[in-house]
């Protein structure tokens, strides 16, 4: 998904306030979950938000993705913390976690409610007791216009990066197209990728997670205004 941009991606996604965000998820989880200190951020992406819930909220954060790439700048951000190449909807690991989080809508792109549903299962399998599940989702159907164009530049370690998106939306799947130009000390190079994202209704999210084993609440604001799910292992 972020084959050509794994190394831009901190350049790329500058514009978000990863420290308001973990401030946001540390108090969420103070008050849910008074005494949680284990975290695996899944579709952790280059640790950004793993980083700074160790580093200025005293959390315990491990990581998973399916990216290589970015696993190698989470690594470099986040030593003391563990990094797993997988897939999210399709993994096993040994430890059990006082909190699974899956932020930055990464939900979407397993594209499909089944691979969904497999994933909130994986999650819920990989919780400690009392443990809860934080899911930033993606837009229901009807939420992105087709055809929208986009234009974001930002700067990270000596690089600018454009990017140019484009919206197209095919049934139930948003298809992003997107244009990079880096200008870097090396010179100035294009790259293009594609990344699919489903599209769920918030129906369909909440039988998602029913299925799956949860008692799940919908937050309509969340992290970035895309919303917030609040799961616990149903009874």
């Amino acid at each position: 998904m972020f084959t050509a941009s794994a190394e831009l991606y901190d350049a790329i996604y500058s514009f978000k306030d990863y420290a308001a965000e973990a401030a946001q998820i540390a108090g969420l989880a103070s008050a849910i979950h008074p005494g949680a200190r284990t975290v695996l951020d899944v579709a952790c992406g280059t640790g950004e938000h793993a980083r700074l819930l160790a580093q200025d909220h005293g959390f315990e954060v491990d990581g998973l993705d399916l990216d290589e790439g970015l696993l190698r700048v989470a690594r470099a951000k986040h030593p003391s913390g563990r990094f797993f190449q997988a897939d999210m909807s399709d993994f096993a690991l040994a430890k059990r976690y006082d909190l699974v989080l899956c932020l930055f809508s990464s939900i979407a792109y397993l594209v499909t409610l089944e691979r969904t549903r497999r994933a909130l299962a994986c999650f819920r399998r990989h919780l400690r007791r009392n443990g809860v599940v934080l899911v930033e989702p993606w837009f229901a159907p009807g939420g992105l216009e087709d055809g929208r164009v986009a234009r974001v530049t930002g700067t990270h370690k000596g690089r600018t990066v454009e990017r140019i998106s484009r919206n197209e939306i095919d049934g139930r799947i948003s298809r992003l197209w997107f244009d990079y130009r880096i200008d870097s000390p090396e010179g100035i190079r294009q790259v293009s990728e594609v990344h699919e994202l489903g599209l769920f209704t918030t129906d369909e999210m909440a039988a998602a997670f029913e299925e799956a084993g949860f008692r799940a609440e919908f937050d309509a604001v969340g992290p970035t205004g895309r919303g917030l799910w609040v799961a616990r292992p149903a009874a």
